[in-house]
């Protein structure tokens, strides 16, 4: 019989000898494991620590990022009807990079600056110290400013000079101190290498400091990294740069201002550098110091719509020098200036400057001149000044002041009817002289002889001057300040360039200037004399205002604005009333009857007979001196449905029907369909 526990002590040896075989498996694997463990740690060891240096620059790839400023293009002008007035050509640039230039810095520079001057390069630096000795500041105080703080509390701040200054150790506490320019000029010299201790810093160490100041500015961060030497090399100057391997001197492509048209240019303006004391402003609306900005006129007006907006480039770079990637900072690329439409008509403003330019050149003694064409809304059509811009940068026609002679005595026909003084069918008899006061008793312009009895409308025709002496003072000088400063004189124009303001004879006028003012200096002021001084500009909008019915609306040179990537239009603008006059309509008649009839059958009637429009004008002349008069000339048209009113002004230019000739010329272009430029020059010659 079978032991029953055999079966039992069977199962459990064999249970025994599976348990030893595991074992020894496991202890087999973790004996294989620990070997492949210690040879991987062998094999790392080898790499990195034995032969590390040999592999690392196959391990590791380094790149750098640089910043690179990319300027925006200014946006283009033109005129109303689309013509191309100023744009942009590519040229180069000048850019300097202290880092690159190592030890030999200071002799690159000299260097460079050697090369300007042989080649006519103009170079940009701001340092606020006279470009020769004595050294003194071209600021009030170089190092210190005063501003408004975010609590509205005035506050102290250093300038870039006195920042850079204080850091540079050329001064203690700058917030403080204020040496005068040889201390610290000499400390700067000192501190760049330019001199040794104990020299005196001569012309050639301020150029040099004039650019290593510019190259520090930037280099303690206090603004944008890039400096632009010198802008719109040509290729000449790049040649010679390139020859004498002058290091950090980079040349990069850019954009110049190119204006088109040799007209206009009072109007358009011109762009240049940021100035000192400019440098707060701009920095404040991101401009870069080395930045183009509007300098006067147009480009100076609408400098917020022409500039753009300047982006950062970044630009990924392997060891190698290869770029490897690009992309904008802030996802933000710059963005072109947008593209602004002028009010002006260039056809019209060059037949506007060629018979202003033939006119003076005409004159026996030659002066300024200026003249003014305006639609019915304050847009400027024509804006011409002379001299040309080249010669004199004074616009006349918005900066020149005049007194306006008998064109001023619409405001005193108009304040006269207005205010019940006179009706258009009263009468005032012209003896020759006038005698109401013991004295002055001024006389008419044809004295000896006289107009004889005259309405409102025939004295404007006739321009008597006894007509409005009596008028003039019967409406008194306090109305006719009003009046005139209702139609403009006097006042602001709103023009977007610069003006006068001008000044309308009274005896606030006289206070201010010193003067005492009498009763009888309101016969001056009535007929256009006396301290009644205007700009050419105003007169033409006084005259808009008076036959448009007595709204006088803001003179502009802007029409729209457009975007220079899609053409959608930004801005239009849109008549601005400044003020109205409020005038009745059968008095309106009076007055432009007086200007129609000396156009139609006046003094001046021969110029405009052939006219294919009405037209309603006033002569003016008013004495600067002893036999020395100016001329004034306004007009409108056409009479029944006015479009334009036109102002002439000729310094030293005698009467004012000498310029009616002119004003046609003027007129026959506007008016004209097809015919060129050259049928608006005068016909008959000059007027004598």
């Amino acid at each position: 019989m079978n032991d029953p526990f055999e079966f039992l002590r069977q199962q459990e040896l064999k249970t025994e000898k599976e348990a030893r075989r595991l074992k020894l498996r496991t202890q087999a694997l973790m004996v294989l494991f620990c070997g492949i463990l210690l040879a991987f740690f062998a094999v790392l060891f080898q790499l990195q620590i034995v032969n590390g240096e040999s592999y690392l620059p196959t391990v590791i790839h380094r790149t750098t990022t640089e910043r690179e400023r990319v300027d925006s293009v200014r946006g283009e002008i033109t005129d109303r009807y689309g013509r191309l007035l100023v744009t942009n050509t590519m040229s180069y640039h000048v850019e300097l990079k202290m880092g690159d230039m190592g030890e030999r810095r200071n002799e690159i520079i000299s260097s460079l600056l050697e090369l300007c001057k042989e080649q006519g390069v103009e170079w940009a630096e701001n340092l606020p110290i006279s470009k020769t000795a004595p050294w003194t500041y071209t600021g009030e105080d170089p190092l210190r400013y005063e501003r408004e703080g975010e609590d509205g509390e005035t506050e102290t701040r250093l300038t870039y000079l006195g920042s850079l200054a204080q850091k540079r150790g050329w001064v203690g506490d700058a917030m403080k101190e204020s040496p005068d320019a040889e201390t610290l000029f000499t400390a700067m010299c000192l501190d760049f290498g330019l001199i040794e201790k104990g020299e005196a810093p001569d012309a050639s160490d301020r150029e040099a400091a004039g650019v290593l100041y510019a190259l520090y500015l930037r280099a303690e961060q206090i603004n944008y990294l890039d400096y632009i030497f010198a802008k719109d090399v040509d290729i000449a100057f790049i040649s010679k740069v390139k020859e004498r391997g002058l290091d950090g001197v980079v040349f990069k492509t850019d954009t110049a201002r190119r204006t088109l048209t040799g007209y206009a240019a009072h109007v358009l303006g011109k762009v240049g550098a940021i100035q000192d004391g400019e440098q707060d402003y701009y920095t404040d609306l991101g401009y870069p110091l080395d930045a183009t900005v509007g300098r006067s006129g147009v480009e100076l007006a609408f400098e917020s719509w022409l500039h753009g907006t300047s982006g950062t480039r970044l630009i990924v770079k392997g060891e190698d020098g290869v770029i490897e990637g690009e992309s904008w900072e802030d996802d933000q690329p710059p963005v072109a200036g947008a593209n602004v439409s002028l009010t002006l008509d260039m056809a019209l403003q060059t037949t506007t400057e060629n018979l202003l330019t033939q006119f003076e050149s005409g004159l026996e003694e030659e002066g300024g001149a200026a003249a003014v064409v305006l639609d019915m809304t304050g847009g400027v059509l024509a804006m011409a000044s002379y001299p040309e811009f080249g010669e004199s940068q004074l616009n006349r026609a918005t900066q020149g002041l005049y007194a306006p002679g008998s064109t001023f005595k619409m405001v005193t026909a108009a304040a006269a009817l207005t205010e019940g003084v006179i009706t258009p069918r009263d009468k005032v008899i012209c003896t020759g002289r006038y005698r109401y006061y013991t004295s002055p008793q001024p006389a008419c312009w044809i004295n000896p002889g006289n107009h004889g009895s005259e309405t409102v409308s025939e004295a404007i025709t006739d321009s008597c001057n006894i007509f409005f002496f009596d008028v003039g003072r019967r409406t008194g000088i306090a109305k006719l300040v009003e009046y005139a400063s209702k139609f403009g004189l006097g006042e602001s124009t709103g023009i977007e360039i610069a003006e006068n303001r001008g000044r309308v004879a009274g005896p606030a006028t006289s206070e201010a200037l010193g003067q005492t003012w009498y009763d009888g200096d309101t016969l001056n002021a009535a007929i256009g004399q006396g301290n009644n001084q205007f700009t050419p500009l105003q007169l033409a909008n006084y005259v808009a205002t008076l036959v448009n019915g007595g709204t006088r609306y803001q003179a502009h040179l802007l029409k729209e604005v457009r975007s220079a990537d899609s053409g959608q239009i930004l801005y239009e603008y849109q008549p601005q009333v400044l003020s109205t006059v409020d005038i009745a309509p059968e008095h309106l008649a009076a007055i432009k009857k007086g200007m129609f009839d000396l156009a139609d059958h006046g003094s001046v009637a021969r110029y405009f007979k052939d006219l294919p429009v009405k037209v309603g004008c006033k002569t003016g002349t008013a004495e600067v001196a002893k036999s020395t008069a100016n001329a004034v000339f306004v007009c409108f048209a056409p009479y029944d449905d006015p479009q334009i009113a036109v102002c002439l002004v000729a310094e030293k230019g005698a009467s004012g029907g000498k310029l009616a000739e002119m004003a046609v010329g003027i007129l026959k272009q506007y008016f004209s369909t097809g015919s060129s430029l050259d049928s608006a020059a005068p016909e008959n010659g000059l007027i004598r």
